[in-house]
């Protein structure tokens, strides 16, 4: 199917101006914030089945005790002998403490890198020497795995990894217990201000030659980008079956709750009956899920409280027929699905399905994209490939663990293009750069008000 430039312009958004920063925000400042306010409000659940696994207890947090174990676990960092912004990795499943310590690594004012738990011993090495890691925080159990005895054996090859914490009972010898940390504490708060949040760094498609750094205000951004569709009000709930290890489980995850306001529960290891438990807990929920279980949803009987499905695609990737009818024993109903794209560790880009803001129609026609033009803009290159940018989408790539010098306001290619049929776009596909690519036609932005 052809891929056509349709004439339009390439930034297609309307709004705030490119060049104007949005308001600056953290993760941490959105935890607190809401503690203050509502400090009984539900912030994290554990998954029910978490002693199964890990061999530690299902806890539920409030905002106010989340903030107050946050602020103890940073000021134990603080006390390392670490200088501001050093890259410290976190390789734990999207459990409760994976939350907290993404949280108090930003507190701390160091860079939280995010490290699959999947990863083995090569992987998580590659990674240590390209982001130049001090220190790692871990578990010492995630089922028959023992992801802190990987990162011993990681240590013991790379001498810059100068902490190895870990959280759980059977805490290897010669690694901090993280327990005993956040319990006991610092003898005394570290002299000086506290640091400002460092942001963070991911890895494009699970690749640990391929780090990216992003501050914590553009996470904060994608995350607001995502909500525009998804509409998560405070006090209801993400049920998210994606781990924060790349930025489509953080944005739409924790990052998300955090700004809604809302609670986040997560399932780090998947099984059919927990999570049909869990989906079926009463409260407003919005699910979270990888494009393929659409599938398995598609004709259950789903709970009258479901506000919305996530269903997040990396591209490239394939739209889902739209001839079913929706409602219908072969399709979930479209005002419940919100589809998300992730282009690498880019931009998430989300629509809910059947509106003018679906996805098929966005990428089929640019100026339908209503977000502001400082949060999010997209355009269309002469060979196709699509282009972000604005504080949603603002990343850099690492080189030899060092930030590329990168304007503000700078477009963020990507090798992707829309495939386009009648108008609507049926699939996003990869497309190698060519001369074209090289030499790009320059546009004006579209700016309203001027």
């Amino acid at each position: 199917m052809p891929r056509a430039s349709d004439g339009t312009p390439p930034d297609a958004s309307r709004g705030i101006p490119a060049d104007v920063p949005l308001r600056r925000v953290s993760l941490g400042s959105l935890l607190s914030a809401t503690a203050r306010r509502h400090p009984e409000r539900i912030a994290v659940v554990d998954p029910a089945d978490k002693p199964d696994w890990s061999d530690r207890p299902a806890i539920t947090w409030t905002y106010a005790a989340a903030a107050e174990i946050v602020e103890r676990l940073a000021r134990g960092l603080r006390s390392w002998r670490l200088p501001p912004g050093s890259r410290i990795g976190l390789c734990l499943p999207g459990s409760a403490e994976s939350a907290l310590a993404i949280l108090a690594v930003e507190a701390a004012g160091h860079v939280a890198c995010l490290l699959p738990v999947s990863w083995d011993e090569e992987r998580l090495l590659a990674a240590a020497q390209n982001v130049a890691l001090s220190a790692v925080l871990t578990q010492a159990r995630l089922g028959s795995a023992r992801p802190a005895e990987r990162l011993c054996a990681v240590a013991a090859r790379y001498f810059g990894l100068r902490y190895l914490a870990a959280f759980g009972p059977d805490v290897p010898d010669g690694v901090i217990n993280l327990d005993r940390f956040v319990l006991d504490g610092p003898a005394r708060e570290p002299a000086g201000p506290v640091p400002a949040a460092a942001g963070l760094v991911s890895f494009v498609g699970g690749d640990p030659e391929r780090p990216v750094y992003r501050s914590g205000e553009a996470v904060v951004a994608a995350a607001a980008a995502h909500l525009v569709a998804m509409r998560v009000a405070p006090t209801e709930r993400i049920l998210s079956l994606i781990g924060p290890h790349d930025l489509r489980g953080l944005a739409t995850g924790l990052a998300a709750a955090l700004v809604a306001g809302a609670t986040l529960e997560t399932m780090p290891l998947f099984d059919g009956a927990a999570f049909a438990a869990a989906l079926r807990r009463p409260g407003p929920t919005h699910l979270v899920a990888p494009a393929f279980i659409e599938k398995n949803l598609a004709g259950r009987d789903l709970p009258a409280e479901l506000r919305s499905i996530a269903l997040v695609h990396r591209a490239p990737a394939r739209f889902p027929g739209r001839s079913r009818a929706a409602g219908g024993p072969q399709g979930l109903r479209a005002d419940l699905v919100i589809d998300t794209i992730a282009f690498g560790e880019t931009a998430l880009l989300s629509g809910r399905r059947g509106t003018t803001s679906d996805l098929s129609l966005v990428l089929g026609k640019l100026e339908r994209l209503t977000l502001p033009a400082a949060l999010m803009s997209l355009r269309r290159g002469p060979d196709g490939r699509l282009a972000f940018r604005g504080q949603a989408c603002a990343v850099t790539a690492l080189q030899r663990g060092n930030q590329q010098a990168v304007p503000g306001n700078a477009w963020q290619e990507t090798p992707y293009a829309p495939v386009l049929f009648a108008g609507f776009a049926t699939a996003i596909e990869e497309v190698e750069s060519s001369d074209a690519a090289a030499s790009p036609e320059i546009f004006a932005p579209a700016q309203s008000g001027r």
